[in-house]
């Protein structure tokens, strides 16, 4: 049987990129992201080579949804990606003066939401005796930017709490990675710059590749 993988924010930049890859490996694909006509086209042009389930939202308000749905289909889920980001308030505000209600939604996009799904999918993982989690982090994650805080602060607990899950999980199989993609041509960044020119970047599918490389 294929294997299976989720995916959120799926529909564009990086998570597009991944699902590509994983759908040429014939993967099924479990799809998550916010706009639901991307994520269709996504969906019809990975469907013409694996299996794929669409399932649209806010990862940080249907998580449940994304791990049943994926288990009702496809059984045990093989690959989590947890890709889907919240940048925060435009143009990104400094920490002494973000907004609270704004800045608990990052963290709760960008940490408690994969944190949710992980949770939701490792029973099954641990019970096979394997499975990888990858965390999409940032270099923001470990380094200080004006206006980057609030971004930053949810990569960085993304990324503890993949290191804690990692050590947790020892011994059962399960692999939790978190992994920094680094800056690539994509438009959240062009969004956070605020529409600068990123040609000189990487583009996702550049990317997309050794991130597999390092995980399945």
């Amino acid at each position: 049987m294929n294997q299976t993988a989720i995916i959120t924010g799926a529909s564009q930049g990086l998570g597009l990129a991944l699902a590509r890859q994983l759908a040429a490996r014939r993967y099924n694909l479990v799809l998550n992201a916010r706009r639901v006509e991307r994520l269709e086209t996504a969906a019809r042009e990975l469907s013409k080579l694996t299996d794929v389930e669409t399932v649209a939202g806010d990862v940080s308000e249907i998580a449940e949804e994304i791990a049943q749905r994926a288990h009702d289909r496809f059984g045990a889920v093989d690959l989590l990606i947890n890709n889907a980001s919240e940048l925060g308030p435009l143009p990104m505000p400094a920490l002494a003066s973000y907004p609270w209600f704004p800045l608990l939604r990052v963290f709760r996009v960008n940490a408690v939401a994969p944190l949710h799904l992980t949770q939701l999918v490792l029973p099954r993982m641990k019970e096979r005796g394997s499975g990888t989690i990858i965390n999409i982090s940032s270099d923001a994650a470990v380094n200080a930017y004006t206006g980057w805080g609030g971004y930053g602060a949810s990569k960085a607990a993304l990324r503890h709490l993949s290191m804690t899950l990692s050590v947790e999980l020892e011994g059962t199989g399960v692999r939790v990675l978190s992994i920094d993609p680094g800056d690539m041509n994509t438009e959240m960044h062009r969004d956070a710059t605020g529409g600068g020119d990123l040609s000189h970047l990487p583009l996702p599918e550049d990317v997309a590749p050794e991130i597999l490389r390092r995980a399945v």
